[in-house]
């Protein structure tokens, strides 16, 4: 018996943090800055565990039905936490005042836990060894939430199962309990009602749960919603209309099919083509292929490696029917080398060099992004440079983050680069920008590739041209000791989000 309650505290253990790690993963997909989001929802989790742990102590009595209910209290609120976050997050004024509210609920109904099962075990063990095997079972309990959350129940289960499967799991160790331990009294037939009701609950939570992840979403995106996949590290939604086809990438949009030509082909062209004969390419981020649709326009590359983090992107990329020929069947071309590793890593090991690389990151919205755009990045980029080659980072918008975009250029010109700063016009976005960069300075190409649709000789003089309201006005640099950046486009970005 004592022991099958130890393994209960193993598996609420488990079920706690799970539940606390889809919050931060949630905030972090909704909100942005998975840092902050992360920070705060395990601050607030943690601080309200310890209200729970408090609050135990004013239960004197029923302490076998108070556990009981607790667990099935959580198998509710926990398991159906990420549901009601998803479905509600454009549906209500203030969704922080939502999130932080689920996250304390739990907390304190985690914190209760504990306490109040160590004094329904205290006849069971002597004090010293009840606190040292329930605090083992605990932290086990917290490593196995720890692994299998980013290795199996994300990218197999997504959040929305996750949570109800965990509180499926609440609500089993409450009947657990009640069977074991709750046998002689008279409340168990109304308890066991209870537990079948709550496990049903769970149960159609876990069966519906891809549905009620489409609905969520249905309601979010303005177009239909054909493709949805959960990845370790972000939530791709690609929807349709009649006149285009959009990827977000947690809720940010990353391309429309309307005018992404725009952007690749300012991207890649006009320092591709400056190079003459380039023959080995690196693509850092890309994933969608659109960026290797553009390379591949040139017959003297021989070789192209493209690095991107997240499996699930090239695989949606080279897999659905719209974005293959969208990107035309680029994924599957002889000539690339595909690697799924995060790109500081994979340079560090690097020791080829390129004649063009390509640099097609995500915004700086995070700590985890920011990196990549640091001093010590590109210091890495520079070794993998070949001495007349060039490199063109996306730079954001030097509209609407102005500052955000000359720390760039500033950060590039810090490890010695020359750079030439661009920009062009992408209605689905605005005003873009760009940066190309080299060991020697950068000269015009005399000639483009056949077939672009937006990018022409005649166009290039003015792209490098900047208006009043979008030339330099900071000189700050990025280093991965101080991350302004993340902070300056934090800013800058939040005051054109609504």
């Amino acid at each position: 018996m004592a022991l099958l309650l130890l393994i209960s505290v193993f598996v609420i253990a488990t079920a706690g943090l799970v539940y606390e790690l889809i919050a931060g993963t949630l905030a972090s997909y909704l909100l942005g800055d998975s840092v902050t989001q992360f920070s705060t929802v395990i601050g607030a989790y943690l601080s309200s565990m310890g209200v729970g742990s408090w609050l135990s102590r004013y239960v004197k009595r029923d302490l076998l039905r108070f556990f009981i209910h607790v667990e099935l209290l959580l198998a509710v609120i926990g398991g159906s936490s990420a549901a009601l976050l998803f479905c509600l997050f454009d549906q209500v004024s203030n969704f922080r005042l939502l999130l932080y509210s689920l996250v304390s609920i739990t907390g304190v109904l985690v914190g209760v836990e504990i306490p109040i099962l160590m004094r329904i075990l205290k006849d069971e063990y002597a004090f010293q060894d009840l606190v040292a095997k329930v605090f083992t079972f605990d932290y086990l309990g917290a490593l196995l939430a720890s692994l299998l959350f980013p290795m199996l129940l994300v990218p197999h289960l997504g959040l929305v199962r996750s949570a109800f499967f965990f509180g499926t799991c609440n609500a089993l160790v409450a009947w657990a309990a009640l069977e074991i331990l709750g046998r002689q009294q008279a409340w168990r037939r109304v308890q066991r009602v209870m537990v079948l009701l709550t496990l049903g609950f769970c149960g159609t939570g876990l069966a519906m749960g891809e549905r009620l992840t489409n609905w969520s979403e249905s309601l979010t995106f303005a177009d239909p919603v054909i493709a949805a996949v959960s990845s370790p590290y972000q939530r791709l939604v690609l929807t349709r209309n009649q006149r285009d086809t959009r990827l977000f990438l947690n809720g940010n949009l990353q391309f429309s099919s309307a005018d992404e030509y725009r952007y690749h082909e300012a991207l890649v062209h006009p320092g591709l083509a400056s190079f003459k004969a380039a023959r080995q390419v690196l693509i850092l981020g890309g994933g969608d292929g659109l960026a290797l649709r553009e390379v591949l326009r040139y017959p003297t590359v021989e070789r192209v490696v493209l690095v991107d983090l997240d499996r699930a992107v090239t695989d949606l990329a080279a897999q659905h029917p719209i974005l293959r020929a969208l990107n035309q069947e680029a994924l599957a071309s002889p000539k690339l080398q595909l690697v799924h590793q995060d790109a500081f890593t994979w340079l560090r090991t690097a020791t080829e060099q390129f004649d063009f690389i390509v640099i097609d990151f995500p915004d700086p919205s995070s700590f985890a992004i920011g990196k990549l755009y640091s001093t010590r990045f590109y210091e890495l980029v520079k070794a993998a440079l070949r001495e007349n080659g060039q490199m063109v980072v996306q730079s954001t918008s030097p509209y609407y983050a102005r500052r955000t975009f000359w720390t760039i250029v500033n950060t590039l010109n810090a490890v010695g680069f020359h750079t030439a700063p661009y920009h062009v016009h992408v209605p689905s976005f605005g005003e873009w920008g760009f940066v190309l960069a080299g060991h020697q300075p950068y000269r015009w190409p005399t000639e483009l590739p056949e077939g672009l649709r937006f990018l022409s000789l005649d166009l290039l003089p003015g792209i490098f041209h900047f208006p009043p309201d979008m030339q330099a006005t900071v000189s700050a640099i990025n280093r991965l000791d101080n991350q302004v950046l993340v902070r300056t486009f934090e800013e800058e970005w939040s005051r054109h989000v609504h």
